[in-house]
């Protein structure tokens, strides 16, 4: 009973947040890695790109509870995530028209265009901030709960209580949904095959015909859907704060990076990596230790490695070390 018990409290608070938060990275970390992969660059902008996407779909959501539109038991901005990526696709369409396409014209080195992305990164965070502002926003739809802990100590007699949300199942099913998709596009549609083509050689590409400005286009696209479908997803299980997305961009760039930044596996494997990392760290394993172990040798203190104040350095120590020892990641992407 004990080990179920200390299963239990595993999977609540180490298991289940981790696999949310791993789909959430992973997301956010294929959209980084095909503009690496296609576009050449670390775009800096990706953080925000995220949060603006998510504003946006924050906004339509509470048009839409206005109106008195409903998902009934699912989160209204399930409908509203259409809207967000419309927005953040404008967005980004224009950046690229008006900023980055100027200097893929000229050949400028990638060094340039990430320093350029700095400062579109700063400009996005400036609107977002002025839009909604600085603090924390709710959806006021994403609190809903597929099993309480109350419901499942009486389902099942234990001491600890397993508590899953409604945001936590539509974020792992959603991640699913979107990355077969992205996977089926990309080797499948002809539009697809192009960018993967584009990616490998761009000169021959261009040889065989394939329009570069079209694969930019889609590519653009592809991402603005990415970072919005993440940055939603993030805000539903969490919050949104402005300032949040942009510290997130440290994770979701680590977990590019960790996979192998070019491999759109390789960012499905980092993502977890990362979450599983971070989470493990900064939970307090006491509660799971005094389950398992006899009471003369339970522990008196938290047995936390780190508080949750430092879980980006966590991602930011894992980056430096991939880095260093093996810059092209676990699936062999592009050494930066």
């Amino acid at each position: 009973m004990e080990i179920l018990n200390a299963l239990v409290a595993l999977s609540n608070f180490v298991l289940i947040p981790a696999i949310a938060y791993g789909s959430q990275l992973a997301l956010g970390a294929l959209g980084v890695t095909l503009i690496y992969g296609i576009l050449r660059f670390s775009n800096f902008a990706h953080g925000d790109t995220m949060a603006i996407g998510t504003m946006v779909t924050i906004l339509a959501t509470w048009g839409l509870q206005a109106l008195g539109v409903s998902l009934g038991p699912l989160p209204t901005a399930l409908l509203a995530i259409p809207v967000g990526i419309a927005g953040a696709a404008l967005l980004v369409l224009g950046t690229d028209r008006l900023v980055y396409r100027f200097y893929r014209e000229q050949k400028a080195k990638p060094v340039i265009l990430v320093i350029v992305s700095m400062g579109v990164m700063f400009i996005y965070n400036g609107i977002t901030r002025f839009i909604i502002g600085p603090d924390d926003q709710n959806f006021a739809d994403g609190e809903r709960f597929l099993i309480t802990a109350r419901e499942f100590k009486e389902m099942t007699g234990l001491k600890e209580g397993l508590a899953l949300k409604t945001t936590q199942g539509i974020t792992v099913i959603t991640a699913v949904l979107v990355v077969a998709l992205l996977f089926w596009f990309l080797n499948h549609t002809r539009t697809g095959k192009s960018m993967r083509a584009y990616s490998d050689n761009e000169d021959l590409a261009l040889l065989s015909g394939i329009n570069p400005e079209r694969v930019v286009m889609v590519t653009w696209l592809i991402v603005a859907a990415l970072a919005t479908v993440a940055g939603t997803l993030y805000g539903l299980d969490k919050s949104f704060k402005p300032f949040t997305y942009f510290q997130l961009l440290l994770p979701v760039f680590a977990s590019a990076v960790v996979g192998g930044i070019g491999s759109p596996l390789g960012a499905i494997a980092g993502g977890f990596v990362i979450a599983f990392s971070e989470v493990g760290i900064t939970y307090a394993w006491k509660k799971v230790l005094v389950y398992l172990m006899p009471e003369s040798l339970e522990p008196s203190g938290l047995v936390q490695l780190l508080s949750t104040d430092y879980k980006f350095a966590v991602s930011f120590v894992i980056l430096i070390i991939v880095l260093l020892f093996r810059p092209t990641g676990l699936f062999r992407g592009q050494s930066i």
